[in-house]
């Protein structure tokens, strides 16, 4: 094939990196133009990068599973916003997104995403033997990621609009809600079920298979009450370990549960 054929292929809208750069260009500029934002300007800007690699990566299957995340994990935090800014316990910036919420509920998946592509291409080209096994084990975690984090932030926003007893993880003793490590039945509760339409999503749009739904939705639960326990103990201790951080390992816990326990079930079982 001749270069210049070469060079209109690549510009052709088949080519996923350019749907992505349109699509996600033009929803830039309706957040920008409506009232009611989401994002901050910055936020804005990370989350066009952050849906530029997702569907470049993983195309519109992997981008309806991140829009569904960001859609029903906003409209989540919005409930009773009311309360919980009177008792001081409301995400800041009554819960618009800045660049770091982008990047600490989102890092991981872009990781798995981003190392999808790669294996794909070392497949296409020859270089090495890619094992579908091991892209499959990275879609698992890709969906397993946001699973969690809509865990987490099904049960936390619920856990202090609705908690009607909150205890802390490690004593299980009762605390305020909206504390650091505290869960509530009503929280927890709520966090499985975010999971699992998460899940559902994933596996509908055929990122992950029926077993992958269930792999997802234990490493989520794992995942979200492991991030208490880091919440009730040393989060407090570390300037660094802001909640933004915590999210980021947050995340990466379940992507590795749910791949682990992929993997000792395809060993011991399948």
């Amino acid at each position: 094939m001749q270069d210049s054929e070469l060079f209109f292929n690549y510009l052709s809208w088949s080519n996923p990196w350019l749907v992505a750069i349109a699509l996600n260009t033009i929803l830039l500029a309706i957040a920008v133009i409506i009232p009611k934002k989401l994002l901050t300007d910055a936020g804005q800007f990370h989350g066009w990068l952050l849906g530029v690699i997702v569907w470049g990566c993983l195309g519109w299957q992997g981008y309806a599973v991140v829009m569904f995340y960001f859609l029903v994990g906003s409209g989540v935090t919005r409930i009773g916003k009311a309360q919980k800014e009177a008792e001081g316990i409301a995400e800041k910036r009554s819960g618009t997104r800045g660049p770091e919420n982008v990047w600490g509920s989102a890092l991981t998946a872009t990781f798995c995403a981003v190392g999808v592509l790669a294996l794909s291409i070392l497949g296409e080209t020859g270089k090495m033997p890619v094992p579908q096994d091991l892209i499959s084990l990275l879609l698992l975690g890709y969906a397993a990621s946001f699973c969690t984090k809509l865990s987490d932030t099904c049960a936390s926003e619920i856990g202090k609009a609705y908690g009607s007893r909150t205890f802390l993880i490690t004593t299980l003793g009762p605390v305020p809600r909206g504390t650091e490590g505290a869960v509530s039945l009503e929280g927890t509760i709520a966090g499985i079920v975010g999971s699992i339409l998460m899940a559902l999503v994933s596996s509908a749009v055929g990122l992950i298979d029926l077993t992958g739904i269930i792999f997802c939705v234990v490493a989520a639960f794992i995942a979200t009450n492991i991030e208490s326990v880091i919440g009730a103990t040393i989060q407090s201790k570390f300037e660094w370990l802001t909640n933004e951080v915590v999210n980021f390992f947050n995340t990466l816990i379940g992507a590795i549960a749910a791949i682990v326990l992929a993997s000792v079930w395809t060993t011991f079982f399948a």
